[in-house]
């Protein structure tokens, strides 16, 4: 019998998609659609700081066709790399850095490097989404472990895992400018993950996208205390824009040829456009100075933040303190749902925020918590958006 043309079956896919479900990015992108929404939700960075001239005499010095063209990555920008590691701390060679479409392609090709199907992944209970999308597709076991607003992750849950005898593979970490808690890990922690790593023999994926936005003193990236085990995540995205969609990675060289392999699987070094333009503009030395200004500008953004939770937040409420990133993180009380609230807040106040589930990595971690975003408003909006927002917490 011919199958019913009226109600065919449902197209093949690859099993794994089946366990993803839709996120609460999805339903924030749909909110922040309608007319008149305040966002405090999504972690952009502040498009009038974006070094449009800069990139644009860039793009416009490279009159050669040459620059179009299919061709190996672009050699003159890894020693602006080797400088910016350098300031975190970090030694490493040209060999050693590949760039990658962007931080969310660094950790999904490392990922595809390092992961074997049925082995154990490490991470905090509350972490960055985009690491739990690029796990999905391995068969893996994940292990959580807490974290915290003002220290971080719990280094020691993390030793009394591995001395139960648990072996992960990878243990992910976002050691400045937490995304969604804000938080940027204490030396000592840094120190003792980096032991850790090294003693147990696991990788650490250093996450580093906001490590150039420290409002204070910077301390060094975890990759410099274990060149071995700890694999460093950069990106542009953050200090120059993120439509250049260009990061790196900086890995071992014993890892270099395999990594090579992977990414050549995925993308052929096809983004050597934006390569060009980033080596032609950070060639004109501005860089150093752009940092600074947008620290400055992201520091005051987050007190303007700070002043307005401080003003409008019923006491009930808490935030961590960001030393640097574009994130505060908000503890609500627990019998409210955050994720419920977001609706509210919507219909009624026409604010967006992220609820804190949004980030958990355990059932119920950060249910009754939201993250803002400081970075893409000014501080007029900030203030605008925490009082209406504060306004409907006093009503529920």
């Amino acid at each position: 019998m011919p199958p019913d043309s009226s109600n065919p079956p449902p197209l093949p896919m690859a099993s794994w998609l089946r366990q993803v479900a839709r996120t609460p990015q999805q339903d924030s992108f749909e909110l922040l659609s309608r007319p008149g929404m305040l966002s405090l939700a999504l972690g952009l960075p502040a498009a009038e700081l974006f070094p449009g001239d800069a990139l644009a005499r860039a793009a416009g010095s490279l009159s050669s066709v040459a620059a179009l063209q299919y061709r190996a990555p672009e050699e003159s920008l890894k020693p602006h790399v080797i400088e910016l590691m350098s300031a975190r701390g970090v030694r490493c060679s040209a060999s050693q850095i590949f760039f990658t479409v962007g931080a969310q392609q660094g950790m999904s090709l490392l990922l595809r490097l390092l992961l074997d199907p049925g082995q154990e992944v490490m991470a905090e209970e509350i972490s960055y989404t985009g690491f739990a999308g690029a796990l999905a597709p391995h068969d893996c076991r994940l292990l959580t472990v807490p974290t915290n607003v003002e220290t971080g992750i719990d280094v020691d849950a993390v030793e009394a895992l591995l001395r139960g005898g648990a072996r992960p593979r990878v243990l992910y970490v976002m050691a400045d400018g937490h995304n969604p808690l804000g938080v940027s890990l204490p030396l000592e922690k840094r120190r003792r993950l980096a032991a850790l790593a090294r003693e147990y023999a696991f990788y650490i994926l250093e996450d580093d996208a906001y490590g150039q936005l420290c409002f204070g003193a910077n301390s060094p990236a975890i990759r410099s205390f274990e060149d071995r085990w700890v694999l460093y995540i950069g990106s542009f995205s953050k200090i120059l824009a993120p439509s250049l969609r260009l990061g790196w990675v900086v890995v071992p060289e014993e890892l270099a040829a395999e990594l090579a392999n992977v990414k050549e699987g995925s993308d052929l070094d096809v983004a050597s456009f934006s390569q060009h333009v980033a080596s032609a503009a950070l060639g004109t030395g501005f860089l150093g100075k752009h940092i600074a200004a947008l620290k400055e500008e992201y520091r005051q953004r987050r007190d303007a933040m700070e002043r307005a939770l401080a003003a409008h937040f019923p006491s009930s409420a808490s935030w961590s303190h960001p030393e640097g990133g574009f994130f505060t993180w908000v503890d609500l009380p627990r019998h409210l749902n955050a994720t419920q609230l977001l609706r509210r807040s919507a219909d009624e106040e026409r604010v967006a925020f992220m609820p804190g589930g949004a980030f958990s990595m355990r059932p119920g971690a950060g249910d009754s918590c939201m993250r803002l975003s400081f970075s893409y408003c000014a501080p007029a909006v900030i203030e605008d958006g925490v009082a209406r927002l504060g306004r409907l917490l006093r009503s529920v």
